[in-house]
């Protein structure tokens, strides 16, 4: 496929399969899809959307609150196997094994929210393992959504929220199928699990698609209201209707090896707090 060519132009949006040369931008929010196949040849942004890159895990670009800036990976829509298989060890009977279907990308943070853009946002640090670069923890559901809340009233075209279940497993598995996306089993050297206390965020190696310590470290606050799954085919799910408790994902720095696997769920009241629970936001488009 040719690629159009644009030169010297002041832009306010981005095309697919585009070589934009000496073209100037301004923009608050771009979609992964839309830098697919471009090219920018002495180009200049401005706008929200002015510090992102390609490496080799894909599409990043970072936020910034009061000089507290936060990287999100670009998570590209697809079909992935959601739950696990009966021969999995440690698996639960609710981990049921069905196709899903992410018709949309969606930015994830490449880690979970860091005690630093806490503090930024909200003024005051709740983590017990005190350091900027460690995770925040002891953070109840609704005390993550009260931070995004905030943080939204000043985002310009994007929105931060959580990951639905699905879009974290998704991103968690990055293509993988094994019990953890390093395999089959992991190692302390690859997840901070059955231990006594966090560590900071990319301390350890993260998957193929550039996020760390989405096993272990702290368990992750997702969207969705607990529920069971089905067997069939499903798009874009968002969790039951209503129920006792939000899911979380991942396991912490306290779980046994069983309980960090990509298809371990967990789910608590939104209103409680532990020193292993934190969250990982996404970024998406207001439209």
């Amino acid at each position: 496929m040719d690629k159009k060519i644009v030169k010297g132009k002041s832009l306010q949006e981005v095309e697919s399969h585009t070589k934009y040369m000496g073209c100037s931008f301004y923009l608050d929010y771009v979609d992964g899809e839309d830098l697919e196949e471009t090219e920018f040849d002495n180009c200049s942004f401005r706008g929200s959307f002015h510090d992102w890159g390609r490496d080799e895990y894909g599409l990043w670009m970072a936020i910034t609150y009061k000089n507290v800036r936060q990287v999100v990976r670009w998570i590209k829509p697809g079909t992935f196997v959601m739950g696990s298989p009966q021969t999995e060890e440690g698996r639960s009977s609710e981990e049921v094994q069905h196709q899903v279907t992410l018709s949309k990308g969606f930015w994830l943070a490449e880690t979970a929210c860091t005690q630093e853009l806490w503090k930024a946002v909200m003024g005051k640090n709740p983590g017990k393992f005190k350091g900027d670069q460690r995770p925040v923890e002891s953070v109840s559901w609704h005390n993550c959504q009260a931070f995004m809340d905030k943080w939204n009233k000043e985002i310009t075209g994007g929105k931060l929220s959580f990951p639905t279940e699905a879009q974290w497993e998704y991103a968690c598995r990055a293509g993988t199928t094994t019990a953890c996306s390093f395999g089959e089993t992991i190692t302390p050297e690859q997840v901070n699990y059955y231990t006594n206390k966090t560590v900071e965020v990319r301390s350890l190696p993260c998957n193929s698609w550039g996020l760390y310590e989405m096993h272990g470290n702290v368990i992750e606050w997702c969207s969705d209201w607990h529920g069971e799954y089905g067997d069939s085919k499903t798009t874009d799910p968002v969790g039951a209707v209503s129920g006792m408790g939000r899911v979380i994902r991942g396991g912490s720095w306290r779980s046994s090896s069983s309980l960090v696997r990509s298809a371990f769920r967990g789910w608590d009241e939104p209103g409680n707090r532990y020193d292993f629970v934190g969250f990982r936001f996404c970024l998406m488009s207001q439209k």
